[in-house]
Order: C-alpha cells, then sequence, then structure tokens
C-alpha cells in the first residue's frame, strides 16, 4: 500500500491561509497595515519587511511578529530554507499572544501548527490543528477547510511512523473527524476526500470506494461545483482503491475501473 501522504490532496497542498485584521483598515497603523495586505497578496518578502518596520513601535510588534512568521512560513514551503523556518520560530517564540483578539489568536495557533509540520512533528501539528477545528466559529469556511486537510495529512505522516494497530486507530480518527464534518457541514471537499482515503489506508475497501461514491454525487455542495473533489477522488480510486479493491476481490482491474467510469458517467464527470 502506497504512503496515503503521497496521493490525492497532499500532492497539492497549499499552506497559504488570508490573515484577517481584528481592527478596520482605517484604524490600523500603516506599516503593519501595509505588512497584512502584502501577506494576503503572497508578496511576503515585502510583507516581512513592512511588519519589521511596524515592529518598532512597541504597541504593534506582537502583531507585527505574526505577520512576518507566517510570511516566513510561507516563504518556507516555497523555498525550504532552513533560516525561513528558523525565522518564523523565533517570531512565534517572542511574541505575546495573550495580547491578540480572538482572530489573531487563532491565526497564531494555526502558525504554531504549521512550523510543527515543517519540522516534520507530525502528531504534535496535528493536536495544535486540533484546537482550531475544535472552535466552530474560529474560520471560515475556506480556512477551515485548509486547516481540516493539514490535520488530515499531519495525521497520515504520523501514522506511517506507528505500529499497525497506531496506524489503525490514527486513521480511525481520520474517518470519525470527518464524519462530524459532513453531519455539520454536507459540502466539505475535505471531509468527503478524506472520509474515502482514511478508510483505504485503513484497508476497508468497500467503505473506501462507498464513500468515494458518495463524495462524488456531494460535490456539487461545494463551492467550485465539486470539480477539484471530483479529480482528487478519481485518481484516489484509480491509482489506490480500484487496484486494491480487484486483487481483494480476485477481480480484474479493467472490470472495477470500468464499474467507476459507469459511475461516474451516471452522476455527471
Amino acid at each position: 500500500m502506497l504512503p496515503f501522504a503521497l496521493m490525492g490532496r497532499a500532492a497539492t497542498l497549499c499552506l497559504f491561509l488570508a490573515l484577517g485584521s481584528g481592527v478596520s483598515a482605517a484604524d490600523e497603523p500603516d506599516a503593519l497595515s501595509e505588512a497584512r495586505t502584502l501577506y494576503n497578496e503572497r508578496q511576503f518578502e515585502a510583507a516581512v519587511n513592512a511588519a519589521e518596520r511596524a515592529w518598532v513601535t512597541p504597541d504593534l510588534a506582537d502583531r507585527a511578529d505574526l505577520i512576518a512568521a507566517r510570511a516566513y512560513l510561507e516563504r518556507f514551503r516555497e523555498s525550504t530554507a532552513s533560516d525561513d523556518l528558523v525565522n518564523a520560530r523565533i517570531r512565534l517564540r517572542r511574541l505575546d499572544p495573550l495580547r491578540f483578539d480572538s482572530r489573531e489568536r487563532t491565526e497564531f495557533i494555526v502558525g504554531l501548527g504549521q512550523a510543527l509540520f515543517f519540522e516534520e512533528s507530525f502528531g504534535a501539528a496535528a493536536d495544535v490543528f486540533e484546537t482550531v477545528l475544535d472552535n466552530p466559529g474560529g474560520l471560515t469556511t475556506d480556512a477551515r477547510e485548509r486547516v481540516l486537510d493539514w490535520w488530515a495529512i499531519a495525521i497520515d505522516r504520523d501514522a506511517w511512523l506507528l505500529d499497525e494497530k497506531g496506524r489503525q486507530a490514527a486513521y480511525q480518527r481520520i474517518r470519525g473527524r470527518m464524519r462530524d464534518e459532513l453531519a455539520a457541514r454536507p459540502g466539505s471537499p475535505t471531509a468527503s476526500y478524506w472520509l474515502a482515503g482514511a478508510a483505504r489506508a485503513q484497508g476497508d475497501l468497500q467503505a473506501a470506494w462507498d464513500a468515494a461514491e458518495a463524495g462524488w454525487v456531494r460535490a456539487s455542495l461545494a463551492i467550485d461545483r465539486g470539480a477539484a473533489l471530483r479529480a482528487d477522488l478519481d485518481r484516489l480510486m484509480l491509482i489506490a482503491i480500484v487496484p486494491e479493491q480487484a486483487r481483494a476481490l480476485s477481480q480484474p482491474e479493467d472490470a472495477l475501473r470500468l464499474d467507476w467510469e459507469s459511475f461516474k458517467e451516471r452522476w455527471g464527470n
């Protein structure tokens, strides 16, 4: 069985999460507002420079460090330069999160999770991300989707360091979370994908097949009408579920692939 993290949504993971503001743009100091705007425009080096200018004002230092830390994390994701990760960690450690409003505190926690993820402390990263997910109102819908995806990928990567019992428990944890997400938000592409993916990783191939079909028909509830989710599910089915199910049932792989293609045709490809 292939390591699940090498497949599907994980292969195109985007860690960028836009930064909000606890105050109106008109009331926020210029340098800090500029840093936040530049970050959200994905101009990360410029965002760091603007944040450093804001940092010299004591009342702005913690919020400036938060923006700079998140910008360094995004730079690290693109460059894998160790200095970027070190700089992010320095800023996350020296700021005082108790001075933040609730939105900034959430952004700080997400930053901690990202830093741990990049350090390959996947179990710890998952635990940090989970504290954000357990706060239903702490994230926008789009941000929640991203954090949910990181959480699942972190558990998936951590699972491959565990024994069989530990791996089974890890993927059951993902399945439980994704069922709860779908009960609250039936249009969640992340939950639909990982419900199928985690079942497949457990070797529960019929449940994986069923979840993939269910995700396919639910996909129209997503903002993009399911285009991205259906592409991910199709890749998961063709690369993993179909060939593994064919071996398990001693059936020709082509026959199961034809079943999947027929299902997609009936429900819109």
